[in-house]
């Protein structure tokens, strides 16, 4: 079985990032204000989070002084850390509160992960790349996150040890939606996850409602492919 590492956020998280990247907190600020917020996101605990979590802490250093442009930047490997505004749409329109249970596809570099644990009760995070989950554990623990669970796997599978989830977020595109997803998500839960081909692909936000799923696509996207058994074939 692949192992699982878990941590909670501690009050010194904050200290910590504000000693660590002073230099950066200027640009944070205005990632917010110019790239969020005037674009229409205005979820209270979605800003508070991206004002806090450190993004330049999640890319190569040499990509440090592009982490707060609104573009997706590599993280190698074929994979990327998305854009700001992309995540904090996605995160404002699952409507997450505080307590609840999310499981993440797709840790990547943990950006996204640590926004998550800012946010909710505890972040469930399925990544297939090893070299990845290794980074974003060290990053993770650097800031000293405890709500966490990291799991190397197919994360096409989602995981169901943990279900159901009041949430589901997936940060790569699959052709159609992962049967698994769909059984996971809890009663009243919500899922929001790019559906398409490579070239085409759609946003799109799932609510389950006395056992039935209700669709809906919010606008146009762009995303890696979600290879596993579920999704694109791994080659």
């Amino acid at each position: 079985m692949a192992p699982a590492f878990s941590w909670k956020r501690t009050p010194r998280s904050e200290e910590l990032i504000e000693t660590k990247d002073h230099d950066f907190s200027v640009a944070r600020k205005r990632m917010v204000a110019d790239q969020i917020v005037q674009r229409g996101i205005s979820e209270e605990r979605v800003l508070r989070a991206m004002l806090k979590v450190p993004r330049h802490l999640f890319v190569e250093d040499a990509l440090g002084p592009m982490a707060y442009n609104d573009r997706p930047l590599h993280i190698g490997l074929g994979q990327t850390i998305s854009q700001p505004f992309i995540v904090a749409r996605m995160l404002q329109a699952l409507d997450l509160k505080p307590g609840e249970r999310v499981l993440e596809i797709g840790t990547g570099c943990g950006y996204l992960t640590a926004l998550l644990a800012e946010t909710v009760g505890h972040v469930y995070s399925v990544e297939r790349i090893s070299d990845l989950i290794l980074k974003a554990r060290r990053i993770l623990k650097h800031l000293r996150y405890q709500n966490i669970t990291l799991r190397l796997g197919d994360g096409t599978l989602g995981w169901a040890k943990h279900a159901p989830y009041d949430a589901i977020i997936v940060s790569a595109a699959s052709p159609q939606i992962p049967q698994p997803y769909l059984d996971q998500l809890g009663e009243h839960g919500r899922m929001i996850l790019p559906v398409g081909g490579e070239e085409v692909q759609e946003l799109t936000l799932v609510h389950r409602r006395f056992g039935k799923w209700e669709t809906r696509t919010l606008s146009g996207c762009r995303f890696v492919k979600l290879k596993g058994k579920h999704g694109f074939k791994v080659s």
